[in-house]
């Protein structure tokens, strides 16, 4: 297999582009700072950045339940590893996600240099609806599937959730593969409390972005809790110290 060096897929840090794409990486349209006013929820509560001894406690806590961790400090370094983590002419999916979009994800799948089977770009581009959804079960299931987090426990437990399980149904098992991509201000203490962040900070955010981007609100159909994966290699975190995301 082909490897693929950084310089293949992004520009070389320092030239113009690049210093774009860190811009890139902060702030979007539906970022949580763009819609926080409307979204009433307590950021100094949910939105909050760990010490680096709780990080490190965390990151031991999530390998011992044997997802692997990737820990970087910026944006920019979380999508090289995202990068890299996917090989050439792999079938990706990805779902909606607000730090895919954050740290560049989007620009990088659009280029697609490494020659990615973007399975997300095949369901976008099926206009009957009955076969859209049935591509979209398909897609739980592909080699490659990237997804954020909405929360992670310092005993190492990853939490997600979304209103109809296009996300969710690959993270279980359907996919091969599992990368997931959150920023540590999603650490919170325990399970109760991050399931209270999916309903307190991370819905009322999702539900604006909703309904400015489809028109109608959002909910919570489906949770799921990564306790604990026993296919060894098959879930990657790469976990960044900046805020990313809700």
């Amino acid at each position: 297999m082909q490897k693929y060096m950084w310089d293949d897929v992004l520009p070389c840090p320092g030239d113009q582009m690049a210093d774009a794409t860190q811009q890139m990486a902060k702030d979007t349209k539906y970022s949580a700072v763009n819609l926080l006013k409307d979204a009433g929820v307590d950021a100094g509560r949910w939105n909050r950045m760990p010490d680096d001894a709780t990080i490190e406690k965390m990151v031991e806590a999530i390998e011992a339940r044997n997802i692997r961790v990737i820990l970087v400090d910026t944006a920019e370094e979380a999508l090289r590893a995202v990068v890299d983590l996917l090989p050439g002419g792999a079938e990706v999916m990805y779902g909606s996600s607000t730090t895919l979009a954050e740290i560049g994800f989007d620009r990088v799948i659009r280029e697609n240099r490494k020659g990615w089977r973007d399975y997300h770009a095949v369901i976008t581009a099926e206009n009957d609806t009955e076969k859209r959804h049935a591509l979209r079960r398909k897609g739980v299931a592909a080699d490659y599937f990237l997804s954020g987090v909405q929360a992670i426990t310092e005993s190492g437990e990853i939490v997600g959730c979304d209103k109809g399980g296009s996300r969710m149904g690959a993270w279980p098992h359907a996919a091969a593969h599992l990368v997931l991509v959150s920023g540590v201000n999603k650490t919170v203490p325990t399970i109760d409390d991050a399931l209270r962040r999916c309903r307190e900070y991370a819905l009322p955010l999702e539900d604006q972005r909703s309904r400015r981007v489809y028109g109608t609100p959002s909910a919570i159909g489906k949770y799921v809790i990564l306790a604990r994966e026993f296919e060894d290699g098959r879930i990657t975190l790469v976990l960044v110290r900046e805020q990313l995301g809700y």
